[in-house]
């Protein structure tokens, strides 16, 4: 019986087309609270970046939220349960290589202040595109690092520049979403770490949860779950990793996943 689900949110609760949860799976959101379903988000996203996702996030009262890839975790009324930043060795190591060769937008994550190395075009375009030019981070000098808390890397390299980041970061790895940026987190990070902090938490078993998500950040998620669901605009390799794949984010993905699994 499943008794808690976990969702990535972009492109797994959220459209990418119409920015909202689609109202069918709102719908399918409340039915499963009614009957007792804990309901929780496994992100990327930091904390300072809730306030700009769209109304229909905000009225589900979510029962907890795994952020940063599992670095930070909050209960249902965003009290801090559990914080897991970047290692200060990692930071010295990895900053002033950054500084002397970044030649590309990177976004260090705090718990409230993000800030990029250098100005980020396509994330203005972002911002500007929801009507959110008040969130862009500010251009600052990354040594704040040393002494601020971090919990995330995004640096704005393809792929195959993974590896040369990683070998400047000690005790990093990549947990990358998409092809245009990834998430640099500690060594001993990510999204199962939270799932299991919050499951131990509820008193839940690994194999009562379920876990949605769509992008390469998520596959560790899926696996770790008792059901892995990939959404239907997943990568082919994040649909790999997913005990199922359920249809399209617009096309009734969420609620056909919960009819397919007896949930509704």
């Amino acid at each position: 019986m499943i008794k808690a689900v976990f969702f990535d949110i972009d492109g797994t609760l959220i459209s990418f087309t119409r920015n909202i949860i689609p109202p069918e799976a709102m719908d399918a959101l409340r039915q499963l609270q009614q009957k007792g379903v804990l309901l929780f988000i496994a992100s990327g996203r930091p904390p300072i970046q809730l306030p700009i996702l769209p109304e229909s996030f905000q009225q589900i009262r979510w029962d907890g939220y795994v952020l940063m890839n599992g670095q930070y975790c909050m209960d249902a009324d965003k009290k801090e349960l559990r914080r897991h930043p970047i290692s200060k060795e990692a930071l010295h190591a990895v900053v002033p290589w950054l500084k002397e060769n970044a030649k590309w937008p990177c976004t260090f994550m705090e718990l409230d202040y993000s800030y990029d190395l250098t100005f980020n075009p396509g994330y203005y375009e972002y911002l500007d595109r929801i009507g959110r030019l008040d969130m862009m981070p500010p251009v600052d000098d990354p040594e704040r690092s040393y002494t601020h808390d971090t919990y995330q890397i995004c640096p704005y390299i393809p792929e195959e520049m993974d590896a040369e980041f990683l070998r400047h970061a000690p005790g990093m790895k990549s947990a990358r979403w998409i092809d245009s940026f990834a998430d640099m987190i500690p060594e001993d990070g990510g999204k199962p770490e939270g799932l299991r902090f919050m499951l131990e938490r509820h008193g839940i078993k690994r194999e009562e949860c379920m876990a949605f998500g769509d992008g390469g950040n998520d596959i560790t998620m899926l696996e770790y779950a008792g059901i892995g669901v990939a959404m239907g605009n997943a990568g082919e390799h994040v649909k790999k990793a997913a005990d199922y794949v359920t249809d399209h984010v617009d096309e009734a993905g969420l609620l056909n996943a919960f009819k397919y699994f007896g949930m509704l």
